[in-house]
């Protein structure tokens, strides 16, 4: 701190600063401020005294310097400022900051203007070191501004042009980088100089996009390594890219989508519709975005499930340095990963499972789904005989017997049952239909074979516990639990139905678990004995190998659920991506879902996204985005992820007619907890001064213009002839 001294003065003086008062009437008082000695004169006031001339120009007072002591002589509250002032800039000296004509007019600037305001507390504060030096805050509110970044998610950086908004923002997004707080930073902005119809412009994508982006590459350089700044966007880690093209993360119009009511086209569906999400619950869609025309590649997993993405499109994934470190999933674009999917011989990119069973509702059903399941492995529904069941377990012809109401199960030769109608002897009525036989027909399984069996959709599209006792009546009867030593137990589970192994590979995959299934040709095959006589295989056999999640017991029969819990149970079900394959081209959209890890359920129940995860997005030039294109990429946001949105509202470059998304969005979201409206102003400008003072010229042209239009608008109509 200095040293003060303060004496009353009866005589009026003159001031050397812009600000001199005409009032010489004014009580004037002096002041003399000591400087530490550990302080540099010259770094204080500058070489040839050139940051002395830039504070007599600031303060209406007679600035004197003598040694290490300074006079200062004026009114009572220009006084007190200066003695202020001065020690801010010790402080500023003492916290190693290099004073600059620039730093001193913002100290006093911010002395003036704000009450209780530090200067020396937001011009020491560093954003960033890079390449040798510090980036910081220069005004008061772009220190707020900062501040805001780290405490919302969501900031809207709103200001005229040479404010730091971007630069400020893009220094957070490396800070954080550098932090590992986020895995990627996400740059972009609209390009409607070329309509962003940039596939009519010649040239590669990124010769297209670069006049577009270049603000955003030369920021980058100031901050980064230059040479490692192709090796972090080749890697994924930071990503340019135009508003446009971030919307490219989508799926072919005709691409199932998991709905409480079964899949859906992607392309059917709207806002408010309901999809599955990751936890197997229903979540809304907040936005469909038809993407025109896109590459499209087929993405397949080990477990033999694929489907239909963009190169752009987004996913999930895990490694197994991820797993063994308890690292969170890491969101990659399908572009990334082809050719980069094996390490060492193993599949490098696991997908998530569903965390629990798909919530389907509940409807009622014809028959129990246990002994549906029974007689889909082991019974005889053709029509031509009295419905029959086969089994070497009594206990399952038990069950049976209790989950058919008036049936009454009769054994016959060896392993065969009777499912027969219970009839009263004293009955005098008509014969009626058989219950199981009833149940059938209204299935669509009356008349079916071991080849034709299947699964009705009744009990597929059912609550998980439906669909659960359907799966443990087929294992049951089909099915059995495979033991290895040292090895958690898989089941595996074969039927000469096609239909009816789908059908399968559907309930495990809507359970949480991995099917994985192959083929056994009839021909050649050894064929079995009966009473010593061959028995040939007239029909292929699919054999379906199955993982279930912990919690999912696969066997209600004794002898198997003992065997299959005493080998430690399933084990943990995985799914690796196996394959991605160019699949042509095709009209596409995309969706965002409201759940919080963003995920919705495709074909094959694989587990897809399409907002941005762990990511620092910055949307610049937002003014010029429209009100559709804003909220499209506001629900991009996905956890663990941060958006600066910047723009100036006064130089917008939409097509006559059309609103700023910057500007609705305001009044949209201006309040919304979480989310910060970050409002700089000329005062801010960190450029040339001159563009503070053009800023502001402007303004007052701006309101002058509108005041003369308010004032024609008020003035009295003159009829004609009046």
């Amino acid at each position: 701190m200095t040293d003060t001294r303060n004496d009353d003065l009866n005589a009026g003086g003159t001031s050397n600063g812009d600000r001199q008062r005409e009032a010489k009437t004014e009580p004037r008082s002096q002041v003399k401020i000591v400087i530490p000695a550990d302080h540099s004169m010259v770094s204080l006031l500058g070489s040839g005294d050139e940051l002395l001339h830039v504070i007599e120009r600031e303060f209406d007072a007679d600035i004197h310097v003598r040694g290490n002591e300074i006079t200062a002589t004026g009114t009572t509250a220009e006084t007190a400022l200066i003695t202020a002032f001065f020690d801010e800039l010790v402080e500023l000296l003492s916290k190693g900051t290099d004073l600059t004509a620039d730093a001193v007019e913002r100290a006093a600037a911010m002395l003036r203007a704000e009450r209780g305001v530090r200067p020396a507390d937001v011009l020491t504060v560093g954003i960033l070191s890079a390449r040798g030096r510090t980036i910081r805050p220069k005004t008061l509110n772009q220190k707020r501004y900062a501040d805001a970044i780290d405490q919302h998610t969501i900031v809207f950086a709103i200001g005229p042009a040479g404010t730091g908004k971007t630069y400020l923002a893009m220094a957070k997004a490396v800070k954080a980088l550098q932090a590992k707080q986020v895995n990627r930073i996400i740059l972009t902005r609209p390009a409607v100089e070329a309509g962003e119809r940039l596939g009519f412009l010649p040239g590669t994508l990124y010769e297209k996009i670069d006049p577009y982006l270049r603000p955003l590459y030369d920021a980058l350089h100031d901050m980064l390594d230059p040479d490692s700044i192709p090796r972090l966007m080749a890697a994924g880690t930071i990503e340019i890219a135009p508003l446009a093209y971030m919307r490219g993360r989508s799926q072919p119009v005709a691409t199932p989508v998991l709905t409480p009511d079964g899949f859906r086209p992607i392309g059917s569906l709207a806002v408010g519709d309901l999809v599955i999400g990751s936890d197997g619950k229903p979540t809304p869609v907040l936005g469909v975005y038809p993407q025109g025309e896109k590459d499209i590649f087929r993405v397949t997993t080990q477990d033999g499930a694929s489907t239909l993405a963009s190169a752009d499109h987004l996913w999930a994934v895990a490694t197994r340095d991820d797993r063994r470190r308890g690292k969170p999933l890491r969101v990659l674009t399908t572009r990334e990963m082809i050719g980069n999917l094996r390490a060492n011989h193993y599949h490098r990119y696991e997908l998530p499972l569903h965390s629990a069973p798909v919530r389907f509702p509940y409807q009622e059903v014809p028959m129990d789904p246990y002994a549906l399941g029974l007689l889909l492995g082991d019974g005889c529904l053709t029509g031509s005989t009295t419905p029959s069941f086969a089994t070497g377990d009594p206990e399952l012809a038990y069950e049976l017997k209790r989950l058919l109401p008036g049936i009454e199960v009769r054994p016959r030769q060896g392993v065969n049952y009777m499912l027969s109608q219970l009839t009263s002897p004293w009955s005098t009525t008509a014969l009626v239909e058989n219950p199981v036989t009833g149940a059938s027909r209204r299935l669509g399984l009356y008349g079916s074979r071991s080849t034709t069996k299947f699964v009705p959709d009744l009990y597929l599209y059912n609550s998980h516990k439906v669909r659960l006792a359907v799966l443990q009546g087929l294992l049951d009867t089909d099915g059995g639990p495979v033991t290895q030593r040292n090895r958690t137990c898989r089941v595996q589970y074969s039927t000469t139905s096609p239909r009816l192994r789908d059908d399968v590979i559907f309930l495990v995959r809507s359970l949480g678990g991995v099917a994985y299934t192959s083929v056994r040709l009839a021909a050649g095959r050894t064929p079995g004995f009966a009473k010593g006589n061959p028995v040939y295989n007239r029909h292929d056999a699919y054999i379906v190998d199955i993982r279930l999640p912990e919690g999912v017991e696969p066997f209600r029969l004794t002898r198997k659920r003992d065997t299959y819990n005493a080998a430690g149970g399933g084990g943990r079900p995985m799914r690796f991506i196996e394959s991605i394959e160019p699949a042509g081209t095709a009209e596409a959209v995309c969706i965002s879902v409201a759940a919080a890890d963003s995920l919705y359920t495709t074909e094959d129940f694989l587990l897809t996204h399409n907002t941005l995860n762990d990511s620092f997005i910055i949307l610049d030039e937002a003014q010029n985005t429209s009100a559709e294109q804003m909220k499209m990429f506001l629900t991009r946001l996905g956890f663990g992820s941060r958006v600066v949105v910047t723009g100036d509202v006064t130089q917008v470059d939409l097509p006559s007619g059309q609103v700023s998304g910057l500007r609705v969005v305001q009044d949209i979201l201006d309040g919304v907890e979480d989310i910060h409206f970050a409002r700089l102003t000329s005062h801010d400008v960190v450029r040339h001064r001159l563009v503070g003072k053009i800023v502001d010229a402007y303004e007052r042209y701006d309101a002058q213009g509108r005041q003369a239009q308010l004032d024609r608008g008020s003035r009295p109509v003159r009829r004609k002839g009046s």
